[in-house]
């Protein structure tokens, strides 16, 4: 079975496990930043309970997602080289996250390969998103990004894909640096052509192949 788009980041059981040992236990409220870019910290964040979202932001409000994490996924590993941190976090939810202090986590990297290997591959998945990213908002128009996001962060199921990862259009439009008004209307036409749903569970549903152009 393929991984999904996100099981990959996840630590594994025991390694989370061997890790939070490490670490200390704290509880955020929704809509607090745990980190800004810019500063100089020297932890990482493991979500052990709700959402984390991976942001930049401009002087005048405007933000571009990275992404956003989920529980056994954690955030802040490239502050290890020493330099400040590179983009935003902020919860988006009630969040419960272990909190591991650097050279805890070196000792950890220096007794467990395999979390080694993890974290390697996981920059690696990283850069290649990042990449796709960039290209995107590049060469593609905002449809083409939306496309992209929906079959990045969705899973095949039978004969049609679920996004498990509940968007708003407004998390959709900070994801692809788009204005909300624009992804409403292109999410409307999509759900007015049978392309797109939402199920019981409000999990956005792709039954069939997206156009190609919109």
């Amino acid at each position: 079975m393929k991984t999904g788009p996100h099981e990959a980041d996840r630590l594994p059981a025991t390694l989370l496990e061997s890790l939070s040992q490490r670490g200390g236990v704290r509880r955020f409220p929704a809509h607090a930043i745990l980190i800004n870019e810019g500063d100089e910290t020297d932890s990482i964040y493991i979500v052990v309970v709700g959402r984390l979202k991976v942001y930049a932001s401009a002087e005048d409000g405007r933000e571009i997602v990275f992404t956003q994490l989920g529980p056994g996924e954690y955030v802040g590993e490239l502050a290890l080289e020493g330099d400040t941190r590179s983009a935003s976090v902020r919860t988006l939810e009630p969040t419960c996250c272990c909190v591991v202090p650097f050279p805890e986590l070196q000792q950890f990297l220096r007794e467990q390969p395999d979390f080694a290997w993890h974290l390697t591959h996981k920059l690696m998945r990283m850069v290649r998103r990042l990449s796709e990213q960039v290209k995107g908002l590049a060469l593609q128009d905002v449809y083409g990004r939306v496309v992209r996001l929906l079959m990045e962060l969705s899973e095949q199921q039978g004969d049609q894909r679920v996004l498990r990862q509940k968007l708003t259009q407004r998390d959709i439009a900070d994801r692809v640096g788009s204005s909300r008004e624009m992804v409403s209307r292109i999410m409307k036409e999509l759900t007015a052509g049978g392309y797109v749903a939402h199920d019981e569970a409000r999990q956005l549903v792709i039954h069939k192949k997206l156009p190609a152009a919109w």
